[in-house]
């Protein structure tokens, strides 16, 4: 999104339409939209004023309300995915949001996922040395870094 004209030209503008010039002879000498005009005439007979409104996203969105509630979520429970906060805001909370938002919303409340430093070896997740993990063999390729069929690294 560009930037607002300065209020210095929408003064400008306003003034010379008010002294009797039309919108489409203003646009033309201004350089500007004919919608810029009118908006412009508009908004001074509306407001009184020629300040440009806010731009952007005004940090109220969905979840800016549940925020609280997200971090209670997630300290409760500890590790919680993305996809089970989806699935409790829109069963607990009633809103239907996407994963990345929630996701956007944990990021900043601070609240990240870390992996693990150190999980002991290539093994399955949880599985400590030397458990079984597999009903089969692993695949040919994998035989030689694997160990014996169905026992973790």
């Amino acid at each position: 999104m560009g930037k607002p004209h300065p209020v210095e030209m929408r003064e400008r503008v306003v003034a010379f339409v008010e002294e009797g010039n039309s919108h489409r002879g203003t646009a033309a000498h201004f350089r500007v939209s004919i919608k810029f005009v009118n908006d412009m005439v508009k908004l001074k007979r509306e407001t009184g004023g020629l300040a440009p409104k806010r731009q952007g996203n005004s940090g109220r969105g969905k979840l800016s309300g549940v925020a609280d509630w997200v971090r209670g979520r997630v300290a409760g429970k500890g590790e919680v995915t993305l996809d089970e906060l989806v699935v409790a805001l829109r069963q607990e909370r009633a809103l239907t949001v996407h994963r990345s938002s929630v996701g956007r919303l944990l990021h900043r409340l601070g609240l990240t996922h870390k992996k693990t430093a150190f999980r002991g070896g290539t093994g399955a997740p949880g599985c400590a040395p030397g458990t079984a993990s597999l009903d089969w063999p692993p695949p040919a390729f994998h035989a030689r870094h694997a160990g014996p069929a169905g026992v973790c690294r």
